[in-house]
């Protein structure tokens, strides 16, 4: 059974959409862009914003920097707290502590928003290390945050690590390092995109994520 269990934030512990979509609107509303298709904002969810800014508005790379300029200006303080804890994932994350599991967050969220956010919500305690990107856009790939955590674990014992993501970047970060992957599918990713990158597991609900990790939240 897993022993370090490094977890996705948003879409995965937390669901985000509400600060992200508030954020966004700021920053395009700023930059005279006029956007109204809501789902378009949620495919922001889980990648780089820098790649998504890029792909979804062909910025180049001065609106790109601006755009996340004023994403960050509005979120880091109020969208950030935009947002709710799944149900269940509480529990669950108390029940792994107690169980003797090593947690970790990997996100691609900046580190301090990760902590602020985790800190709201009293869920901080429950993890070894939160590591998301570097405030000069370093360390944005999921790959890259992944290899930081894996640094603080023996190479010995890293076997018995898996990531646990809702996103198709999940899985393919992790699959960078030969890890085990577990795909969420009551995040924002589709089950297509999920089953697409051949995740060791897949489950449907906190509960069921749960008991795969080896505790009972039922």
């Amino acid at each position: 059974m897993y022993q370090y269990v490094l977890f996705d934030l948003d879409g995965t512990l937390t669901d985000p959409a509400a600060g992200i979509i508030s954020s966004l609107r700021h920053a395009l509303q700023k930059m005279g862009v006029d956007e109204e298709d809501e789902e378009k904002y949620r495919l922001f969810i889980g990648p780089p914003l820098k790649d998504s800014f890029r792909t979804m508005f062909t910025f180049n790379e001065e609106q790109v920097e601006e755009a996340i300029r004023l994403y960050r200006e509005h979120h880091s303080v109020s969208g950030l707290y935009e947002n709710k804890v799944f149900p269940g994932v509480r529990e669950m994350l108390e029940a792994l502590q107690a169980a003797g599991k090593k947690l970790y967050i990997a996100t691609t969220k900046m580190t301090a928003f990760a902590e602020q956010i985790l800190k709201h919500f009293e869920l901080d305690k429950y993890f070894t290390l939160i590591i998301g990107g570097n405030p000069d856009g370093t360390r944005t790939a999921k790959k890259e945050i992944i290899a930081a955590i894996l640094q603080t674990i023996p190479a010995e014992e890293r076997r018995s690590a898996v990531m646990v993501g809702d996103r198709m970047f999940d899985l393919i970060g992790a699959k960078a390092h030969g890890l085990d992957t577990i795909a969420v599918t009551y995040g924002y990713g589709t089950e297509d995109e999920l089953r697409a990158e051949n995740p060791t597991y897949i489950v449907h609900s906190v509960a069921e994520l749960a008991a795969l990790l080896g505790v009972d939240v039922s």
